[in-house]
């Protein structure tokens, strides 16, 4: 075993833009376990927008971190020691341990995991955090009927690509807005979209206002920002927005001055926050219809990996950048 625990540490809040002074790398001892504790040695770390808000200080639906503690993460690896005999070396495990290499947990904050048929990092993703966020995001909030146009932003993101292929499995015409013609491309050329916008073309509004000829029900909101601001102007009446994100505005250190939220009154358009905590409850009904789609081979999906977890302050730079195509993990193991 090895003898040192690498970990990343926040050293300093970002002003703005994250860079990597943000971030500080440091070896700790091997922790030890108590009574009802497991070891883990994490494999993969994902890697997800809502990091930047957890660098804050603003108040928000969670703590920040504090400055000197272990960025936070999910983290998917196998159990090394276990102290409950509802774990056993070898296992493999769906955490919350962080940047790290090993972390400690209470074995009732540890998730079981079974990768005979898929591989262990499809927990981040696809049958993880993102995965769930498509799935109650778009059914429940969204609500999409058969025939309707269903917009998606950050389409070829590892919940955008989700989202985008559950609504054509619901009988709905589904549009991604994407940044680059090769993203927009595997969006409609391997997802099934059947169009895709590139934002950076500069003709936002005529290219979905032509891709949207009917108009648009749904929003899965990942972006913000002018894209947000622009899908209001085609929006339908009673139309819903599953505001999920807000990627455009996380850097940013004046807010962005919407526009045209008076579409939003004028069209009775519903607006719900998504934070996919709230279905705790019902993860595994998540899970469960989400693996027999990829089982059926009804979904694709697409990740983005980063070696070594001194290049993971980097991931997140690149995934704040839009870079990233698909779901950005970092390989630990």
């Amino acid at each position: 075993m090895v003898a040192v625990n690498r970990q990343v540490l926040l050293a300093s809040r970002p002003q703005g833009a994250v860079f990597a002074d943000n971030f500080r790398i440091v070896d700790a001892a091997l922790p030890s376990i108590g009574a009802g504790d497991v070891l883990v040695r994490n494999e993969w770390l994902s890697i997800d927008p809502y990091m930047r808000g957890r660098m804050s200080d603003a108040k928000s639906y969670v703590p920040p971190v504090q400055i000197g503690e272990v960025m936070v993460g999910q983290t998917v690896g196998e159990i090394v020691e276990s102290a409950d005999s509802r774990f056993a070396p070898g296992d493999k495990v769906l955490t919350q341990l962080g940047w790290q290499l090993y972390g400690v947990a209470k074995a009732d904050e540890v998730r079981k995991i079974e990768t005979s048929h898929v591989p262990t990092s499809y927990y981040l993703g696809l049958l993880g955090m993102p995965g769930m966020t498509a799935w109650f995001g778009l059914l429940d909030i969204g609500q999409p009927k058969a025939g309707e146009t269903v917009v998606i932003s950050a389409a070829s993101g590892a919940v955008g690509s989700v989202v985008g292929q559950l609504a054509k499995l619901r009988g709905c015409r589904a549009v991604g807005i994407a940044g680059g013609p090769a993203k927009c491309e595997y969006v409609v050329d391997e997802l099934g979209f059947d169009a895709c916008v590139d934002y950076k073309r500069g003709a936002l509004y005529d290219d979905l206002r032509s891709a949207c000829s009917n108009g648009v029900d749904v929003d899965f909101e990942n972006v913000g920002g002018e894209v947000l601001d622009t899908t209001l102007r085609v929006m339908n009446r009673y139309s819903r927005i599953v505001l999920c994100g807000l990627i455009a505005e996380y850097n940013a250190t004046e807010p962005y001055g919407y526009k045209r939220l008076r579409s939003v009154l004028v069209k009775r358009i519903r607006m719900q926050g998504m934070i996919v905590f709230d279905w705790k409850h019902r993860y595994d009904e998540a899970i469960a219809g989400l693996s027999r789609y990829f089982a059926e081979g009804k979904l694709k999906y697409r990740e983005s990996v980063t070696e070594g977890i001194d290049n993971a302050p980097q991931a997140l730079i690149g995934l704040l950048r839009g870079e990233n195509f698909g779901k950005q993990l970092v390989k630990l193991a």
